[in-house]
């Protein structure tokens, strides 16, 4: 009885210590996201279905898109949103236009919004999960799979086999960001990505 005590009361402190770690660390990941989630811009296109077809769509849109806003001469975030927001309309008439091309009779829809993003890497470098601002590219009904990257600093790949981002893009980032809260996101150890998926599971 003894010894069950024992190895009960072990369990029990090792289960609580560990509760306690992965509360200190959803407590720092949350203020990292609080810091950096104000300089960056997300991009998030949404499939009208999940069928083969309209999710070629969904990629073939978010290239086109990415392409039209890589020569986007704005230098920050808010220049971006602005350009955005301008020409929004050219933007959706350029998509529909594809879409009516393929014969699709659905239609293009996009708007910055705040959404909610889980951790995502790319690359060397680990998002922790949180509410970002947010260009939103809803196709048709917007109820297929969802794909998405950052827009600002400019982090999305228009090629999808590309294995790191450009070195530019590390530079923007490394101008908007801490040096500390750049390294935390560079440098995440394993420990990073399986605590938040717990964090994730948890508040689901």
């Amino acid at each position: 009885m003894k010894y069950q005590r024992t190895l009960i009361l072990s369990a029990s402190c090792l289960l609580i210590a560990l509760l306690c770690s992965i509360v200190w660390g959803y407590q720092k990941d949350k203020y990292l996201t609080e810091r950096i989630a104000p300089k960056i811009l997300r991009f998030h296109v949404l499939a009208n279905s999940n069928s083969s077809r309209d999710q070629q769509l969904k990629a073939q849109v978010k290239s086109l898109i990415l392409k039209k806003l890589k020569d986007c001469p704005a230098d920050s975030k808010e220049d971006l949103c602005a350009y955005i927001e301008e020409n929004k309309e050219t933007l959706e008439a350029f998509a529909d236009t594809y879409l009516q091309r393929e014969g699709c009779s659905y239609r293009t829809s996009i708007q910055i919004t705040k959404a909610y993003f889980p951790t995502k890497s790319y690359g060397s470098l680990v998002l922790p999960c949180g509410t970002y601002d947010t260009v939103q590219v809803e196709l048709g009904a917007g109820r297929g799979r969802n794909w998405w990257c950052v827009l600002y600093p400019r982090l999305c790949f228009i090629e999808e086999t590309r294995p790191v981002f450009p070195e530019t893009s590390v530079e923007e980032l490394k101008a908007l960001l801490s040096e500390e809260d750049c390294r935390s996101l560079m440098n995440n150890p394993p420990t990073f990505h399986i605590r938040l998926k717990l964090l994730e599971l948890l508040s689901n």
